[in-house]
């Protein structure tokens, strides 16, 4: 659980969990559904290539290749199986109806750390899209949890194992 507190109230913040909804911008749905084909199509035909290869070498008990192969096809399957149940199970956030008034997943906003005067530029997203290093921030994560619902002005203060920081919310689009 994250506390955040804003210029006017504290808020608990219950993160939204995988198993509860699995939420997806539009973006991140279609990734999703690219990988998808493209591990249904070429990544399991090259997967059956080398395990011809590999069998055409003879012996399997002491076929490296062969054992190599089998388990990146049990990847690729088992993948394939996760992802169409995250697509058929995935709620799409519209961020064309998104107000641009509160944080709301799927919101770029340019926050400030108060104390390091250093602005950031990020963007919230479901846990399977985020990437911190490009500023795509899960709306589980402790500083996505705390922005979730908060408006311009308003400053958030997030306790993570560094301690904590307050971060002013700059703007919104």
């Amino acid at each position: 659980m994250v506390t955040a507190k804003t210029a006017k109230t504290t808020k608990k913040i219950q993160p939204v969990h995988e198993e509860d909804a699995f939420v997806v911008t539009k973006e991140g749905l279609l990734a999703l559904q690219e990988e998808l084909e493209t591990l249904r199509t070429s990544r399991r035909r090259q997967v059956a290539e080398r395990l011809k290869e590999a069998i055409s070498y003879g012996d399997l008990s002491e076929n490296s290749e062969y054992e190599e192969a089998k388990n990146e096809q049990a990847f690729v399957e088992g993948r394939i199986i996760e992802l169409e149940e995250m697509i058929k199970s995935a709620r799409v956030v519209d961020t064309a109806g998104h107000s641009k008034q509160v944080v709301e997943i799927g919101t770029k906003v340019k926050i400030r750390d108060v104390k390091k005067k250093a602005d950031l530029d990020l963007m919230i997203v479901g846990s399977t899209e985020s990437d911190p290093f490009t500023g795509r921030i899960s709306n589980e994560a402790p500083l996505g949890a705390a922005l979730i619902g908060s408006k311009v002005g308003d400053v958030v203060t997030v306790t993570m194992k560094a301690g904590k920081t307050d971060y002013e919310i700059l703007k919104l689009a």
